[in-house]
């Protein structure tokens, strides 16, 4: 019964902690990036584009809504129906988040209101940024996944080995620059497009120094009671690649083993929570790998 308790406050906690990333997020974007009249990348970034193509008409957390559903169509045919709840809820939530906040800040001649009244571009989009590299930080340490670049990631990794930093550079320079063709009644102008490079350089940072770099690599070793138990977990639970080593204890010399995992440092905060759970007595390691190759992972062909 304590363990069902504790599982239930585990989770309830988690989507909690993604709830207000995902509106952290949001402000990032509406009460900052947006009156700074700046752009950025990802579905998000898509979604501001064609909101001032079509002249405002629809709320940007409606089409952040309508594109990430466009793209989990599209991958559930490709790549099959592989997302989590989580990653939907996330998804939910952000439309949502964005669509009141839009609301709230808006003032009656139609124009955003600036929150933090800085009267400068550049230091709205710095603080935007933070904004929601926290947002995405605490969506991420919980699990969780904002949609958007994640699933075209999916979708590109179905057919061809690319990593996932090379897929987010190109895609948010291509609808950052993109901003370009806005017409002159957007106010972007060039240097709107700049300052989408310099929050989406900000998010990115931001993001990696909460997570300790979350698109490189960890190295998980699991010194535990029950190694089966153990590996089992990391392969039907965290559903993560489990090496078991033969191994011998110096100061007992007795013989055991450890059980070595592989994963995303974004992982690697729900990889530890699974051990956990099954072992909260466990010894663990935790350390970075310059590189990572193989199925999962980079190809050795990009090398």
């Amino acid at each position: 019964m304590q363990i069902g308790k504790t599982t239930l406050f585990t989770t309830v906690k988690e989507y909690i902690l993604m709830t207000v990333g995902m509106f952290c997020y949001a402000f990032g974007w509406i009460g900052c990036i947006l009156p700074a009249k700046c752009v950025g990348g990802g579905a998000t970034g898509l979604s501001l584009l064609i909101y001032y193509f079509t002249g405002q008409t629809l709320s940007i957390g409606v089409l952040v809504f309508i594109i990430n559903a466009i793209l989990l169509l599209i991958a559930g045919f490709i790549v099959g129906w592989k997302f989590g709840i989580k990653t939907i809820f996330c998804i939910c939530i952000l439309s949502l988040a964005m669509s009141t906040l839009q609301e709230i800040f808006t003032l009656p001649d139609g124009t955003i209101m600036d929150i933090f009244k800085l009267d400068n571009r550049l230091l709205s989009t710095i603080i935007g940024g933070i904004f929601s590299g926290v947002g995405v930080a605490m969506c991420f340490s919980q699990g969780g996944s904002t949609g958007g670049v994640d699933i075209v990631a999916m979708i590109i990794n179905n057919y061809r080995t690319v990593s996932y930093g090379k897929i987010v550079r190109a895609i948010d320079s291509v609808i950052i620059g993109a901003a370009i063709l806005l017409p002159a009644s957007a106010n972007i102008g060039i240097d709107g497009v700049i300052y989408g490079f310099v929050m989406t350089a900000v998010l990115s940072y931001t993001v990696d120094m909460l997570m300790t770099g979350n698109q490189q690599s960890n190295q998980i070793m699991i010194v535990c009671k029950d190694y089966q138990q153990m590996a089992d977990a990391m392969n039907n639970i965290a559903h993560r690649g489990a090496t078991v080593l033969d191994a011998k204890g110096w100061y007992s010399k007795n013989q055991h083993n450890i059980v070595m995992v592989v994963c995303r440092k974004r992982d690697t905060s729900v990889v530890l929570k699974i051990i956990k759970e099954v072992d909260p007595d466990a010894f663990i390691t935790v350390g970075s790998v310059m590189g990572v190759y193989g199925k999962g992972f980079d190809a050795l062909s990009k090398i």
